[in-house]
């Protein structure tokens, strides 16, 4: 009974996801920061010449005219705001500007291995390990569920983060389902 509810559950957050993965206009989540391939729309008030939609570079540049290229990766679209605002008061008198992300395209996460839908998926808020395993349709039958693993690559090099899916359904270890960053790879074997 209890392996049916779960399944039903990881069935209804992945359908969940999604739906939100699949939206074109991408609700900003919380903290959110910006990443290489999202879709800014930038907007000055008041400047209509001062309106542009731009994509965040591979390098995590994003180019506005009057200040040129700006590192737009790894910040919050209020802090770019503010970037954009002070490269403008040259030109602007306390210009008031506006970045909204248009479409999420940076936070990718992928699920490999073991489970029913093997894939990149685009996500729009935090996912923890557990929710992307529900995202790729839950772990086959023939899943080692104690030996999942997190692929990370940050500056600091590449990291294997341990994930054990049996620890978790049993209440223990709970801070091992750690939220995961845009690139991170989830491996069932």
């Amino acid at each position: 009974m209890r392996a049916l509810l779960l399944i039903g559950c990881l069935t209804l957050l992945s359908f969940t996801q999604h739906l939100y993965a699949d939206s074109e206009e991408a609700a900003e989540p919380a903290g959110y920061a910006i990443q290489p391939g999202d879709i800014l729309q930038i907007s000055v008030w008041k400047e209509d010449g001062l309106q542009s939609e731009t994509i965040v570079a591979p390098d995590g540049m994003a180019s506005f005219p009057l200040v040129g290229h700006l590192m737009a990766a790894g910040k919050t679209p209020a802090q770019f705001e503010q970037e954009i605002a002070a490269a403008l008061t040259k030109y602007i008198p306390e210009p008031e500007v506006n970045v909204a992300i248009r479409q999420l395209n940076g936070y990718k996460i992928y699920v490999i291995g073991k489970v029913n839908r093997v894939g990149e998926y685009v996500v729009n808020r935090d996912v923890d390990v557990m929710q992307a395993l529900a995202m790729a349709g839950g772990m086959n039958p023939y899943a080692d569920l104690k030996d999942i693993k997190v692929l990370r690559r940050g500056t600091s090099g590449e990291a294997v983060i341990p994930f054990n899916y049996n620890d978790i359904e049993n209440g223990r270890n709970l801070e091992s389902n750690i939220v995961l960053q845009a690139g991170d790879v989830v491996v069932v074997p």
